[in-house]
């Protein structure tokens, strides 16, 4: 992984001032409209590691109050999403390929989605990104992966 990273370097330039991890959310939601549905917030962007936060609220809701399941997927996917961007060596490319999660139990609070990349596996072929979702109690409301398809660049 380079240092020169564009999107590693915006994290880490915003981040370290008042409300850039929102801007830098903001940023990434632009860049993929679909993700303000969730309205996440990256609270923590490193190499193959990323941390991002939903806020439960009426708008990410079920029918029976707790925090939509397939909007924790929308936030898991961000959250692979950024990790990979930030992680990705300059020859390589990456897409989405499949999700395989587990529900695990009811998820009644602000909902923390984590994406973690083995750095060793950053190679042409399947690449599974482990992703896990945790209420503010740190229970595991949704485990998983998501798997990528790695390519070399043209």
């Amino acid at each position: 992984m380079s240092d020169t990273n564009s999107v590693l370097a915006t994290w880490k330039k915003l981040s370290a001032y008042p409300g850039g991890k929102t801007i830098f959310s903001k940023a990434v939601q632009f860049k993929a409209p679909y993700f303000r549905t969730v309205n996440a917030i990256v609270e923590e962007l490193k190499p193959n590691y990323a941390k991002l936060v939903i806020k439960k609220r009426r708008a990410v809701e079920n029918h029976i109050g707790t925090v939509h399941v397939i909007a924790i997927c929308n936030l898991l996917e961000m959250a692979m999403g950024v990790c990979a961007e930030a992680s990705i060596p300059k020859h390589l490319r990456w897409i989405p390929k499949g999700m395989n999660l587990d529900y695990t139990a009811k998820a009644g609070s602000d909902i923390t989605g984590i994406a973690e990349i083995n750095p060793a596996d950053w190679k042409p072929g399947d690449l599974d990104v482990k992703v896990s979702a945790l209420d503010d109690q740190g229970t595991v409301v949704v485990k998983g992966v998501i798997r990528l398809w790695i390519s070399e660049k043209k």
